[in-house]
């Protein structure tokens, strides 16, 4: 009798009005489809027939794959053969898939699995690995305009103050040709991933940009995307960011990552985003005091984990549905006293509980920590799905328009249980003396997490008791306090062994001593001047033309 039901459910659904226009016909025929219910098949191939026959100026990519697949499932084919040829002539279809890649990616065995003995399929392939290769071709002639530049090597044979002055005013950018880009990124010798660059509308090479990343989520379960397809990147769950970015001139990049090379759960791809931020200062004119990081739960844990470990080069950072833990060591939260965090968190959210973020909230602000948790109340883990998460944004992009990065600031406070990760503004090169005891100032912030939301066997979210702490310690940790007045540095240390100060003439008066007191002893007392290879090799590493280093000072304890 269910059987019956639904089939009589599906029959008056599929009735077709002749007034009926193509996409609401091929939305009937892509339903069956997508059910999987294969004795309807034949009935949604006649669906797509009658549509293309009626409408041919309609017929677009979505149409030509849906019909293919059902014409080799239904082993016609003639027919499945024609649609695919035609697809796979696109250029791109209306979602930004290259043609060629409905032949060729990861699906299409399985797609087509019973074309693959027929000689028109191999003929096919050919085909697309041909039209592959002129695609990649073009993108590689795409990212070669992107950063193409004036002129290099301007720096050379130019002194001290001069040479400052130069640095701060660099700029040999030029107008772009497009508004996005797909960028290849280098992992090792072996392994590429990429990230897609969107531009403003209006891009222009003399005005300076502010710059948001958007880490994706689901890392665990990711592969890398050799390219990145705009339409894709810009739209659906993405619509609030290129809306906003678009309204404010603020330039959007995604990067790609995976299971081995990511944000969140290795150490493997936290290079990436750095990287990314120090290429794409060689191309386009970036304001170096706003550069932002966001993103989606994994994602949003990223950014996270950046504000814990590498926020240098960024000015502030935003997370949707975060877990707001470092997953590759200690989490430090006091290191936010760097920076600042916005997370926009939910109250039916399985990832991480909303009592959870509610005692991370009140930690922050015992701490005075530029912290903010804003909740939103009946909505699930995808919130950014939701037409309401729109306010979500509009907060972020108020921030993110009025906020900016403190290149020298008076005062630092960094924790860290890694030596990769001993870098915070103008202390750099920070490295861990294990050996030696923890001083009394110096101890890990953590809570009890007591409840969970996690879905039952019906499907339905419930709350469940448990006790664990919000962060894991796996290492021992150093920790640094530092600040500066008047030509003086005051440091305070636990566990560090040595470290470097950078010096910009922001901080000190060049003319009189510099003096650097740790742990109340003094360990320097001279001038400095500009160093011009110093300064130079510093720049062309950063590419920063506001945090611009003239010289160090290398103190071991």
């Amino acid at each position: 009798m269910r059987r019956i039901l639904v089939l009589i459910t599906i029959l008056l659904n599929l009735t077709i009005n002749a007034q009926e226009s193509y996409s609401e016909l091929t939305s009937k025929a892509i339903k069956i489809v997508r059910s999987q219910d294969s004795i309807y098949y034949t009935m949604a191939i006649d669906i797509f027939d009658k549509a293309f026959k009626k409408y041919p100026d309609s017929i677009n990519g979505t149409g030509y794959y849906y019909s293919s697949i059902l014409a080799a499932s239904l082993k016609q084919k003639d027919k499945a053969f024609k649609h695919l040829t035609l697809l796979a002539k696109m250029e791109t279809d209306e979602d930004g898939y290259p043609g060629w890649s409905f032949v060729l990616d990861e699906y299409a065995k399985e797609d087509y699995k019973n074309l693959l003995n027929d000689n028109r399929w191999k003929k096919l392939q050919i085909q697309a690995r041909k039209d592959s290769l002129t695609f990649f071709k073009n993108l590689e002639k795409e990212k070669s305009e992107f950063f193409k530049v004036k002129e290099t090597n301007t720096l050379k044979g130019k002194k001290n103050e001069n040479l400052y002055q130069e640095i701060k005013d660099y700029n040999l950018f030029l107008p772009k040709e497009k508004r996005n880009y797909s960028i290849s990124l280098k992992i090792n010798d072996s392994i590429q991933t990429s990230y897609l660059v969107h531009l403003p509308k209006k891009y222009n090479p003399q005005k300076k940009y502010p710059v948001l990343f958007f880490l994706h989520g689901v890392v665990h379960l990711s592969e890398f995307e050799n390219y990145q397809i705009p339409e894709m990147k810009l739209n659906g769950w993405n619509r609030f960011y290129s809306k906003y970015s678009d309204l404010n001139d603020v330039i959007l990049i995604f990067p790609s990552a995976n299971k081995q090379y990511n944000w969140m759960t290795s150490d493997d791809g936290f290079f990436m985003i750095p990287k990314i931020v120090k290429s794409i200062k060689k191309s386009i004119n970036i304001d170096d005091n706003k550069i932002f990081i966001s993103g989606h739960s994994m994602g949003a844990t990223g950014s996270f984990s950046y504000s814990m470990k590498e926020p240098s080069l960024f000015a502030g950072f935003y997370g949707f549905n975060s877990y707001p833990k470092v997953f590759t060591g200690g989490t430090f939260v006091e290191n936010i006293t760097n920076r600042s965090f916005i997370n926009f968190s939910t109250d039916q959210d399985y990832y991480y509980p909303p009592n959870a973020n509610d005692k991370l909230d009140s930690l922050m602000h015992s701490l005075n920590l530029d912290y903010k948790d804003y909740r939103y109340i009946g909505f699930p883990h995808g919130f950014p799905e939701f037409d309401e998460s729109e306010p979500a944004y509009k907060i972020l992009f108020s921030d993110l328009k009025k906020r900016e990065r403190n290149p020298f600031p008076k005062k630092i406070m960094w924790e860290f249980d890694d030596n990769n990760y001993g870098n915070i503004d103008w202390l750099t090169k920070i490295k861990l003396d294990t050996l030696t005891s923890k001083k009394t100032w110096h101890k890990n912030l953590n809570f009890h997490i007591t409840k969970e939301l996690k879905y039952n066997e019906n499907d339905s979210l419930v709350e469940v008791n448990v006790d664990k702490k919000a962060f894991n310690f796996p290492r021992k940790s150093g920790k640094i306090l530092a600040n500066y007045s008047n030509n003086e540095f005051r440091i305070k240390t636990s566990c560090i062994e040595s470290f470097k100060i950078m010096i910009s003439p922001e901080m000190i008066n060049l003319k009189k001593k510099v003096k650097v007191y740790i742990n109340d002893k003094l360990y320097f007392n001279h001038k400095l001047k500009y160093n011009k290879d110093f300064m130079v090799k510093s720049f062309e590493k950063t590419k920063d033309r506001i945090q611009i280093w003239i010289n160090e000072i290398v103190l071991e304890i």
